[in-house]
C-alpha cells in the first residue's frame, strides 16, 4: 500500500532554521509521494485508508550520510586512539574478516536488521574491498526495504597485505561488481568508494574517476578528518593545493556526479570554496570526531555559507547507528566549539540538527527528508508517551526531547518511499 493518510502530531523542516509544526493533523501519501499536511482531509483524498496514530509524533525518516557496515561488530570500542592508529588496531583487522562469506553473512545480517529497526530510512554505506561480501551486503539491504547506496571499497596502498589490492585487481573487481549489480535492485544502488587518498594510488584514483563518469555514479570518501591525515595527504599528493583538490584532480569531487565527503573538520577556506563550487555534500560525524579526537567541525559556519550538509553516524568511529543520538551529539559538540573555540556564531539549535538529519542529508537522495509536496514519503511515527514528565509539553518541546531521550524502542511505525516497514 503506497497511498494512505497518517494522523498525528507532525513536524518537518522548511529550512535549516525553520520547523513546521502541525498538531493533530493529516499527512497524505499518494503513490509513494507526500501530498502535504492538512488540518482536514481534502475531498480528493477522502477515499484513502487512514492510519490514526493519536498523540504520537510523525517526522521525516532520518538520513545517515556516512557509515561503515563491516565495523558494526566493534562499535563502542577503541575510543582511546586517534584515527590512523584506530584504523590499524581495530578497523583493518575486522574488515579483513569479510573475505570469509560465512562471517560476512552473519555480521551483515545483524547490521542490516539493526539498521532496519532504527530511525534511519536512508543511508550511504561503506562495505570492504571484497566484491562478493559487498554483493551480500547489498542483497540484505535490498530485502530490508531501506533505500541505500553501498560501495565496494578501493585500497591499493598503505594497508595490511590482507586488505591491499593491486591497482589492476581493484579496478577489475570494481567493474565486475558494477556489472553484477546493474539493474538488480530497486532500492539499493552502487557508489564509488575510494577509502581515502592515503589508501589509493594516483593510478587507482584516476581509474575510479573515469568509472564514476562512465557509469554516472556518485562518490563517497573522507576529507580533512584528522590533522595527521591531512599532513600525510599533503606529502602523498604534493601537486594538489588541498586535500579536496587531490580528489578534484581525479574527477572525484562533485561537479558532474553527486559526491559526499565525511567529516570536513579542518577544511581550509580554499577547500570550502571548492566544496561549494562543486556542490559536494558534507557528512557531519560528531560522535566519531569526538571519539577519535579529530576535532569539532564548524558546522554552523558551513550552513551559513550555503554548503550542503547532512548528518552521519560514521559507525564505528561513532559508537551507535541511532541517528537521534547523532542529533544530540551534534548539538553538544557545537556548544563546546562555541564556548572553547569560536564564539562568532552560536551553537547549533535543535531546528538546525533536525534539518541536517532530514532534509539536509536527504537532498543527497533527491527530494527526500521533508513532508513538502512531491517529496519521497519517508516517515517515522514516534510514541513518546514513555518519556514521562509532569510538565505539559508543547509539540516543539516534545520534538526537541527526542535526540536526548528517544531510541528505537519509541519507533511505532516506519515508512520508506510510501512502503511501511513495520
Amino acid at each position: 500500500m503506497d497511498s494512505f493518510i497518517l494522523r498525528g502530531n507532525i513536524g518537518f523542516s522548511q529550512s535549516p532554521d525553520e520547523l513546521r509544526l502541525f498538531a493533530d493533523s493529516f499527512l497524505v501519501c499518494h503513490e509513494g509521494k507526500c501530498q502535504g499536511v492538512f488540518s482536514r482531509i481534502p475531498e480528493k483524498f477522502r477515499g484513502l485508508p487512514l492510519k490514526d496514530y493519536g498523540k504520537s509524533l510523525i517526522i521525516p525518516g532520518l538520513v545517515d550520510l556516512h557509515l561503515h557496515a563491516p565495523q558494526f561488530p566493534f562499535r563502542g570500542i577503541g575510543s582511546d586512539r586517534e584515527l590512523l592508529d584506530w584504523l590499524n588496531t581495530y578497523t583493518y583487522p575486522e574488515e579483513g574478516k569479510y573475505s570469509d562469506l560465512i562471517y560476512a553473512d552473519k555480521a551483515y545480517g545483524i547490521f542490516v536488521e539493526e539498521l532496519r529497526k532504527s530511525a534511519t530510512t536512508r543511508a550511504v554505506i561503506y562495505a570492504t574491498i571484497h566484491r562478493e561480501a559487498t554483493l551480500l551486503l547489498m542483497d540484505k539491504l535490498e530485502s530490508s526495504g531501506l533505500v541505500t547506496m553501498a560501495g565496494k571499497v578501493n585500497m591499493d596502498r598503505n594497508a595490511p597485505a590482507y586488505l591491499t589490492e593491486t591497482t589492476d585487481s581493484s579496478i577489475r573487481e570494481t567493474r565486475r561488481w558494477l556489472s553484477e549489480v546493474a539493474g538488480k535492485y530497486q532500492r539499493t544502488s552502487p557508489i564509488i568508494t575510494p577509502r581515502f587518498i592515503p589508501s589509493c594510488t594516483d593510478e587507482l584514483l584516476g581509474a575510479l574517476g573515469e568509472i564514476s563518469a562512465e557509469y554516472s555514479l556518485p562518490v563517497q570518501s573522507h576529507l580533512s578528518e584528522n590533522l595527521s591525515e591531512i599532513d600525510w595527504v599533503r606529502g602523498l599528493v604534493p601537486s594538489a593545493d588541498t586535500y579536496g583538490g587531490a580528489y578534484e584532480k581525479f574527477n572525484l569531487f562533485g561537479r558532474d556526479v553527486p559526491c559526499v565527503m565525511a567529516h570536513c573538520v579542518h577544511c581550509s577556506a580554499a577547500e570550502l570554496a571548492l566544496i561549494k563550487k562543486n556542490g559536494v555534500f558534507i557528512a557531519h560525524s560528531p560522535d566519531s570526531n569526538t571519539n577519535l579526537s579529530s576535532g569539532i567541525a564548524p558546522v554552523n559556519r558551513y550552513i551559513r555559507q550555503g554548503l550542503r550538509v547532512g548528518l552521519a553516524s560514521d559507525l564505528a568511529g561513532g559508537a551507535d547507528i541511532n541517528m537521534l543520538r547523532m542529533m544530540a551529539e551534534a548539538i553538544r559538540a557545537s556548544h563546546l566549539r562555541w564556548r572553547l573555540v569560536d564564539d562568532e556564531l552560536p551553537a547549533l539549535s535543535f531546528a538546525n540538527v533536525f534539518y541536517l538529519a532530514t532534509k539536509g542529508g536527504g537532498a543527497f537522495f533527491g527530494k527526500v527528508g521533508s513532508f513538502e509536496p512531491d517529496y519521497e514519503f519517508d516517515a517515522l511515527v514516534i510514541d513518546d508517551s514513555a518519556l514521562v514528565t509532569p510538565k505539559e509539553l508543547s509539540l516543539a518541546e516534545r520534538l526537541e526531547r527526542l535526540p536526548f531521550l528517544a531510541g528505537d524502542r519509541n519507533i511505532q511505525a516506519k515508512f520508506v518511499s510510501g512502503q511501511q516497514l513495520f
